[in-house]
């Protein structure tokens, strides 16, 4: 039980390193916020929560992927190498590809909430 709380705070350790250090991270927690307000504003169903839940996990979690792999390329590479940098923008490219699937998500969950009738 000890090990797994300490996983646990290493884990939220984790989190918080990327929460302080990261701006991105921090406008993909913000965003996330906000759009967990619209849900309850509009009263979304059931099945757009799910949506919006899953969809907010998977870009937290490939901001969390490409900063730990940020972090490691640094630690292997701190010297600028082309390489290094292809990495680091390949890593970047996995968030944008997921974050425009998110948005494009919540533009159809939030389309009919937000437009007149």
């Amino acid at each position: 039980m000890n090990r797994l709380l300490k996983s646990f705070g290493y884990a939220f350790q984790g989190l918080r390193t990327a929460f302080v250090g990261q701006a991105n991270f921090r406008i993909h927690v913000a965003v996330a916020l906000l759009v967990i307000s619209l849900g309850f504003i509009y009263s979304v169903t059931s099945d757009e929560w799910m949506m919006i839940v899953g969809c907010i996990g998977v870009v937290l979690m490939a901001e969390l992927m490409n900063t730990a792999l940020e972090f490691m390329v640094d630690l292997v590479s701190p010297q600028h190498q082309p390489l290094a940098g292809k990495i680091k923008d390949v890593a970047a490219a996995a968030v944008v590809v997921v974050v425009i699937a998110a948005v494009i998500i919540g533009f159809l969950i939030f389309w009919k909430y937000l437009l007149p009738s």
